[in-house]
């Protein structure tokens, strides 16, 4: 195993032993798995996380709540298999990503589609920054590892778990994938962040975090709080700001790129609700493969404008 658990002697003080346990538990679900022959594994894990997890931990409900919020006209049997294959797709997503190089180089094998895939290759040739934005949508790090695989320098951002041992194993793995990895909530990482995509580099970012912090913008047809940052960073820098999407085509491991048009530099408010608008589109055309689990509408954020939002 190239990242073994941490040991006793390597316990910090202040970490609990619950994390110690809890990283443990974690650890063994992904490491057994990852016994398995590729499609065994996904359809193992995508199974216990659909059979055995989600009812335990609440995700039916968190399904069925949101799809009655944006589609409350879908039919009961449509709900209910959404409560399934929603959290199936979740579980396929972490054993793929656990899964190291297996994962990347079934990544890189995906094909390319999209009118924004000619600008990318440009980038790359000028030395070009770029954000590369995207959602808990299919898999979300196919972009990450396909482009990677095809030369291009692009790194990810990534918001740390709150059990710190499962954290560093969490960076470990997705570090495998490409590099940097930059946690979001420390300003040195803030400053390396700022210096690789100055220098050229392409950083991948999730739009459809949830935080009451954020300013409210559309999605679908209620408001969510929305993080301005990748806009902020791309006007600031003078960086491409392009969606991309990480589609999964079937339940064995095979994906398409999807690389949407730059969005347009306007105003920081205006370029995040063109990114809201794009994963909206992705998600219309393919619902099963959002992350519909996520608290998304849970409390209203402030508006662009600095009124309130509407109530959700």
């Amino acid at each position: 195993m190239s990242n073994p658990l941490p040991t006793k002697a390597d316990s910090h003080p202040e970490f609990s032993a619950r994390e110690y346990a809890t990283n443990i538990v974690l650890r063994g679900v992904v490491e057994g798995a990852k016994l398995l022959p590729w499609r065994a594994r996904l359809r193992t894990v995508g199974w216990i996380t659909s059979r055995v997890i989600a009812p335990l931990a609440g995700w039916d409900k968190r399904v069925r709540d949101n799809l009655a919020l944006i589609y409350p006209e879908m039919p009961e049997a449509e709900v209910r298999r959404m409560m399934r294959v929603v959290p199936a797709n979740a579980g396929r997503t972490l054993i793929e990503i656990y899964s190291g190089a297996a994962f990347k180089d079934r990544a890189a094998k995906a094909e390319i589609t999209g009118a924004g895939w000619d600008a990318l290759q440009e980038a790359m040739a000028t030395g070009q920054g770029v954000i590369l934005v995207s959602g808990h949508f299919g898999n979300y790090d196919v972009p990450r590892a396909a482009l990677d695989a095809r030369g291009f320098k692009v790194g990810g951002l990534y918001r740390p778990f709150g059990n710190r041992y499962f954290n560093a194993h969490y960076r470990r793995t997705i570090g495998e994938i490409s590099q940097p990895v930059i946690p979001a909530d420390d300003r040195k990482g803030l400053a390396e962040m700022i210096r690789f995509v100055r220098d050229g580099g392409m950083l991948g970012m999730l739009i459809d975090v949830h935080s009451s912090k954020y300013p409210a913008f559309r999605f679908f047809n209620r408001t969510a709080p929305t993080a301005t940052s990748a806009a902020d960073m791309a006007l600031k820098y003078g960086l491409l700001l392009v969606p991309v999407y990480g589609l999964r085509l079937d339940d064995e491991g095979h994906y398409r790129l999807i690389v949407e048009a730059p969005i347009a530099h306007s105003t920081a408010g205006e370029m995040t609700q063109a990114l809201n608008d794009s994963l909206e589109r992705q998600v219309r055309a393919h619902p099963e493969q959002w992350f519909w689990i996520h608290r998304r509408w849970k409390t209203t954020g402030r508006s662009p404008s600095g009124t309130a939002p509407e109530s959700t």
